[in-house]
């Protein structure tokens, strides 16, 4: 890799995709598009993974840590376009989403696509090069989805906004410590690897 190729994939600004080559326009358009189609791939299969939480119509299941990867993994653009992609083909039947398109969980799908767009942003902004910083931005993630899914919990089961807190927020939560302390090891280790190999 030549030294020009290190300063630009290198600068503030840039999210792991970038470092992917990509020496032509089309090239740059292939590579995109394939990571956008890989993204929702990734995770649809995370979404796999369902553990039931007794006395909750909200499973644990992968697919958020994976929407937040995702998203700081492609940034802002490509994590959207991931996940609106994810979304869609979940949508035209795909059964990767928690009790289909139109369950009760719909709401964590949505909250889904945003946040991956807002984690993206942020590891535009170096959200993702430090451990506290990768804590923060998955924190921030997991709180967008959580600011959608709960509500939406509640109006499609008619729970009031405290008993959907309980069911659908509360129970997840040190798995989402589980979820910030992996990606606070992994994140800030692809760049420092990235940085090596550069």
């Amino acid at each position: 890799m030549s030294t020009a190729a290190v300063t630009r994939t290198h600068r503030p600004g840039a999210v792991l995709a970038d470092l992917l080559p990509a020496a032509t326009a089309t090239r740059a358009r292939l590579r995109d598009a394939a990571l956008v189609v890989g993204g929702a791939a990734l995770t649809g299969a995370a979404a796999q993974l369902v553990v039931p939480v007794p006395g909750s119509p909200v499973p644990v299941t992968g697919q958020t840590f994976a929407a937040l990867l995702v998203g700081a993994s492609l940034g802002a653009g490509r994590g959207f376009l991931s996940l609106a992609l994810y979304t869609l083909v979940g949508m035209a039947g795909m059964p990767w989403f928690a009790g289909g398109a139109g369950s009760a969980t719909f709401g964590y799908v949505l909250g889904m696509l945003l946040a991956a767009t807002v984690v993206g942003a942020l590891a535009r902004r170096g959200g993702d090069r430090g451990l506290l910083r990768t804590a923060g931005t998955m924190a921030l993630g997991s709180l967008i989805i959580y600011a959608v899914g709960v509500p939406y919990l509640a109006l499609a089961v008619d729970l009031s906004f405290g008993e959907a807190l309980a069911v659908g927020m509360v129970p997840f939560l040190i798995g989402d410590a589980l979820k910030a302390a992996l990606a606070m090891g992994a994140l800030p280790a692809a760049w420092k690897l990235a940085g090596r190999r550069g």
